[in-house]
């Protein structure tokens, strides 16, 4: 294949490059450099083309599309942020950003695209009340999060709830800016895939971790902030009470299942979008990550702060059996393994502004 790759000199899109390398393919990388993912000066990965633009440049895009088989749309703004003041930063980078992609391709012969999604598009989890069956509980209120009442209640009776897996059919709720915005990346797949008789996947992204991880950055995932503080010699700091429950899934494995599902588009239908969740299958805790890591780092013990961000879910883990099942994915890094090799592998140093 001949692979455009949006976003492929970051985090996970340098994983992704290095496994299509890997299989023969030619990768172009389309990618903005942002300061928040990456270090400076930049130095391309050998052995693909490289176009230093940004998916928001329609002429940089349009450029980039030629000859291209495939899109693998990875390019993004992440995490949670500082405050809504990012919101603007983050609407461009992703939805416009998304938008212009799919303008130029509706403008190209290239009908095929891979979309990094999120689980973040659940808002919460499953959750099942021993009286009322499957609920979904709303946002927790901040004077619950302020008392240190973390666990979400049944809103029809008020009980404890048991959390669950979260299939790809279940009702989408995002509570955030960059929630949002991935759920609105899918929708802008979807109406591309309807107009031009193209074939759209999303991966609905875990908690991806691994070698590369940036560090010392707002922006990045919980696993990175923890390996950062060990990197100091500091405790790694725990939100909440450490029982949130999350998926955490090595780089390599979401690298893989992204090539399996770009091969797999020219089997799907023309005008068809289909999400699939990408997770380990195996829940576990921010607390058992951070102690893991601070094991294998021979650190200091995490300290349980209490603290809280609004915006934060309290349990969200998915089941990925669409996509062991449609698409014979199977994760191959379990998490001890994973947790050991990421104390110890490089973290990417960026020039923040």
């Amino acid at each position: 294949m001949r692979v455009l790759l949006t976003g492929g000199a970051g985090f996970i899109g340098s994983h992704i490059t290095e496994a299509l390398l890997a299989r023969g393919d030619d990768v172009v990388v389309l990618d903005a450099l942002l300061p928040s993912a990456h270090p400076v000066p930049h130095t391309p990965h050998p052995g693909v083309s490289w176009i230093h633009g940004d998916v928001r440049d329609t002429a940089a895009v349009s450029g980039a599309l030629r000859g291209v088989d495939v899109v693998c749309h990875q390019a993004a703004m992440v995490g949670l942020g500082k405050d809504f003041a990012d919101a603007p930063a983050y609407v461009g980078c992703n939805e416009l950003g998304t938008a212009t992609l799919l303008a130029a391709m509706a403008e190209s012969p290239v009908r095929d695209l891979v979309l990094a999604g999120s689980m973040v598009v659940y808002g919460e989890g499953r959750y099942d009340c021993a009286r009322h069956g499957r609920v979904t509980p709303g946002p927790r209120a901040e004077s619950d999060l302020a008392a240190g009442a973390f666990e979400p209640r049944c809103p029809r009776c008020g009980d404890a709830l048991a959390p669950g897996l979260v299939g790809e059919d279940a009702p989408t709720d995002p509570r955030n800016v960059y929630a949002a915005g991935k759920l609105a990346q899918e929708h802008l797949a979807a109406a591309w895939a309807r107009a031009t008789g193209g074939r759209a996947v999303s991966l609905r992204y875990h908690n991806v971790y691994g070698p590369g991880m940036p560090r010392d950055t707002p922006y990045a995932g919980v696993a990175s902030f923890f390996r950062s503080s060990l990197a100091r010699g500091e405790a790694p700091t725990v939100f909440e009470d450490g029982g949130q429950r999350r998926d955490f899934v090595h780089v390599r494995d979401i690298a893989a299942a992204n090539v399996l599902a770009m091969t797999a588009l020219t089997h799907r239908e023309p005008g068809s979008f289909r999400a699939y969740n990408a997770g380990s299958g195996t829940p576990h805790t921010v607390g058992e990550m951070a102690r893991a890591l601070a094991e294998a780092c021979d650190g200091p013990a995490p300290v349980v702060t209490g603290e809280y961000r609004l915006g934060d879910v309290r349990h969200i883990t998915a089941s990925s059996k669409r996509l062991r099942d449609e698409l014979g994915w199977r994760p191959d890094i379990p998490f001890e393994a994973g947790v050991r090799e990421f104390a110890h592998a490089p973290q990417r140093a960026v020039a923040l502004n």
